[in-house]
């Protein structure tokens, strides 16, 4: 089997020190652990100069493209790395799957307006990485056999001289504002309560966008956004007009090593407490609340369910359930659903077989997307979608695009949503869409 060359780098903490070197190079793209703030990422991965770019085309279905995608590893070839390197990336596909992309799984309606025209699926195929182990404190560049000797040479010189990133700057022109107002998001609220008492669905996941006209870099506004709010999840991609998607999410939509698969969903959220007292109170009553509870149970079942399609049969469990994380500006209730993929099957049929993740769509999902897709007056993007690698071995990890934001064509945009069940009152779901991105609209609005 080939095998890929490692270079040793000095270990940086920050990967924006890296990141700055490549940031205005084509395909540039970051998958960032959130470290050292986010204690639960181990991996940052960056690369650029991509050998091709692959976009999903408008009526490509999505098996086509992900059978696409597979052609395309396969051509870049198989590769292990050398036997004493324990990395999670050895060359391969890093790129974004938006909500949208679910268009091309299932047949859906298209009532929602596309006003952002982004590519429902966009990839590039990397023959070189710049991975940092922060368990080990490593950094290393990775370079597939692919990669000819006179490429590996100049990264290896390119990353090896000091780094002054240039001085720029982003702002706001005006401030983040709500496409619906409190009567718009009641009213489609109060529409989901007659879906659900109709016997419609269980749960539905409603987002609301903010947006606001923005100048300048947009790696600026993710370096502060990352300071204020580091998650285990984030990532930042470049777009070729100029524009770029920030991530700063905590949620694991799917990951795949060695066969193994988990995905981790999060329902469930409280705000943090001013006061260690208060915050301590906030995370109990989110982990007592039988609420909050059903509605992350229902999301397991469905994602039971999703990774059945593609693992061994009596393979799935659910080792984790209910359990605690907490970030800056919220809590979280996740739980951990795990299986093992069957014999041949692979990380796209996962896909096709999962996506979007049910934690951000609802139950049962397609009956939940098609009132998504009614209620919400513009399509969602990259919201809800998915930052995601997928090495030439197989190796997968990928993310649900909560807490995320698209600079492009001039304006940012950002989503907050929530899944709203039974009893869920409408007034706390609207706030609780407010809260989540609440440290994001702030930070943007302080630059």
């Amino acid at each position: 089997m080939p095998t890929c060359s490692v270079h040793p780098l000095p270990y940086r903490a920050n990967p924006a020190e890296y990141f700055a070197v490549i940031r205005h190079a084509p395909g540039s793209v970051l998958l960032d652990s959130g470290r050292p703030s986010a204690e639960r990422g181990r991996y940052d991965l960056l690369s650029a100069w991509p050998l091709e770019h692959l976009a999903v085309l408008p009526d490509e279905s999505g098996a086509d493209f992900l059978q696409r995608l597979r052609i395309h590893l396969t051509q870049l070839g198989r590769a292990v790395l050398p036997a004493s390197v324990q990395l999670p990336f050895a060359g391969g596909l890093i790129g974004y799957l938006s909500y949208d992309f679910g268009r091309h799984l299932e047949t859906l309606p298209s009532h929602a307006k596309d006003d952002l025209h982004l590519p429902d699926a966009r990839f590039g195929v990397y023959d070189w990485a710049l991975v940092t182990d922060h368990q080990a404190g490593t950094s290393q560049l990775v370079f597939h056999p692919h990669c000819a000797d006179s490429e590996r040479q100049r990264l290896i010189a390119l990353f090896s001289q000091p780094t002054s990133a240039p001085v720029t700057a982003f702002s706001l022109e005006a401030p983040m504002a709500p496409d619906l107002d409190s009567d718009a998001y009641r009213q489609a609220f109060e529409r989901i309560q007659a879906y659900i008492q109709a016997g419609d669905c269980y749960q539905v996941n409603f987002a609301q966008r903010f947006r606001a006209p923005c100048q300048g870099d947009a790696w600026v506004a993710y370096q502060a956004l990352r300071a204020a709010c580091p998650t285990p999840f984030s990532g930042f991609q470049s777009l070729p007009d100029g524009g770029a998607v920030l991530s700063l999410s905590p949620e694991r939509f799917v990951k795949v090593s060695e066969g193994h698969v988990e995905t981790r969903p999060i329902k469930g959220t409280r705000p943090r407490g001013a006061t260690p007292e208060e915050d301590a109170a906030q995370a109990a009553e989110l982990l007592a609340s039988a609420k909050d509870r059903a509605e992350n149970l229902m999301i397991v079942d469905l994602l039971r369910n999703d990774l059945g399609r593609t693992c061994r049969i009596g393979s799935v469990h659910v080792p984790e359930l209910f359990s605690l994380e907490s970030y800056p500006n919220v809590h979280h209730l996740v739980s951990s659903v795990t299986g093992e993929l069957a014999d041949a099957k692979d990380a796209l049929d996962l896909i096709a077989g999962s996506f979007p993740g049910g934690s951000i769509t609802g139950a049962p999902k397609i009956r939940a997307m098609q009132i998504i897709d009614e209620l919400e007056p513009t399509r969602r993007g990259l919201y809800c979608g998915s930052l995601l690698y997928l090495d030439v071995r197989g190796e997968m990890d990928s993310s649900i695009a909560i807490r995320s934001l698209l600079v492009k064509d001039g304006q940012v945009c950002c989503w907050g949503g929530g899944g709203i069940v039974a009893d869920s009152d409408w007034q706390a779901e609207y706030q609780e869409s407010i809260t989540k991105v609440r440290v994001l609209l702030e930070t943007l609005q302080d630059l």
